[in-house]
């Protein structure tokens, strides 16, 4: 393991840990642009891939001077090239992107270390839009059937953290890769919850709420979920249900599960990354069905919107493709360059969905 990076690693996780990278701090900006740079420049220096991109764009540390200048990679190079800076032996885990089972997925390796500091920032991020009221149900398979799945990875870093009796995977795995509910389990866990008036948690796909809603649908049944209970969505079909307008999947979640629109929760992330958006409903009046979903990063990434026909960074209100800066991704690449369309809107964005021509793929699957 590269000493440099993994005290970089250490010092980022104790940022995140100790909050002084909270939203707010002093000086927030200096310290994200200080650990940028130093970051590109271990980067540079021990990931061999990457180095090659930036000084064929001649772009290296001696000439770039501010996080924006930063080389970012397409989010499509993780499936061909080997972005780490991990040697083989070091890489213990990977993720693969969620796309069609046509698609050559992504890959974003990992080792003990890095899923350190993945988990980390995940949960600094998830705690404060979620709480810790439970139980959480999650739509998906358990790790042990997905391994290279990240988004389950994050699903059991929460439930080890938060350990609330009730808390459980409710899916399972098809032999043709498929992922199949336990409808038994999850309508005794929703009638336990309104039973005794408990908030309940329920995180998954936009395919797994639409198998979910479609199953209450056939059986005539609604809940009126406690209040305090929550739904994390993240986007995404991938050709495993129907598709539908985001709006019209939260009116129906809204209809059978009795959450109003401040109860529902989306989540923007992606394999190649370790670090996840939330909308907000700080952003927008929660009753409203008006405003946009707008999402926001933690203060340890930064989201830019850039034209696809200059390459420059549009102006506020304007459409471009989302490039991310996560500073989490200590040991493949920071700053990545999206397919996904979004709408500047200050520290925000709204979500448009994926590019003309561009691969579906997991959480940017997102009708608006």
């Amino acid at each position: 393991m590269n000493s440099q990076l993994s005290d970089f690693a250490a010092r980022l996780r104790d940022l995140l840990q100790s909050h002084r990278f909270a939203s707010g701090s002093q000086p927030l900006d200096a310290a994200f642009e200080s650990l940028a740079l130093e970051l590109f420049a271990l980067q540079f220096r021990h990931n061999p891939v990457y180095q090659k991109i930036c000084t064929a764009r001649n772009l290296t540390p001696a000439n770039v001077t501010c996080w924006t200048a930063i080389p970012a990679v397409p989010a499509a190079a993780f499936k061909e090239l080997d972005l780490t800076s991990l040697a083989p032996a070091e890489r213990t885990a990977v993720f693969h992107s969620s796309g069609t089972t046509e698609q050559k997925p992504s890959r974003h390796f990992h080792s003990p270390e890095s899923l350190a500091v993945y988990e980390s920032s995940l949960w600094q991020w998830f705690a404060p839009h979620f709480g810790t009221a439970g139980p959480f149900l999650f739509l998906t398979p358990p790790p042990a059937q997905a391994p290279r799945s990240s988004l389950i990875h994050m699903f059991e870093t929460v439930r080890q953290r938060l350990n609330l009796p009730g808390s459980a995977f409710l899916g399972s795995l098809a032999s043709d890769g498929a992922w199949n509910l336990d409808f038994t389990g999850i309508l005794r866990q929703l009638n336990i919850a309104v039973q005794a008036g408990q908030p309940v948690t329920l995180l998954g796909t936009a395919f797994s709420f639409v198998h979910l809603l479609d199953h209450l649908a056939e059986n005539n049944l609604r809940f009126t979920l406690p209040a305090g209970s929550r739904v994390m969505e993240t986007g995404g079909y991938k050709n495993r249900s129907r598709t539908m307008p985001k709006k019209e999947l939260h009116a129906l979640i809204t209809d059978r599960l009795g959450l109003a629109r401040a109860g529902i929760i989306c989540e923007y992330g992606m394999s190649e990354l370790s670090s996840q958006a939330y909308d907000s409903v700080a952003d927008h009046p929660p009753s409203s069905t008006l405003h946009p979903r707008l999402f926001r990063f933690p203060p340890w990434a930064r989201v830019r919107f850039i034209s696809p026909e200059t390459g420059a960074e549009v102006a506020e209100g304007e459409t471009g493709l989302i490039r991310i800066h996560d500073l989490a991704n200590v040991f493949s690449v920071a700053a990545l360059q999206t397919e996904d369309l979004g709408v500047r809107r200050a520290n925000s964005f709204e979500l448009l969905g994926r590019a003309t021509a561009a691969e579906p793929r997991g959480c940017s699957l997102l009708s608006v």
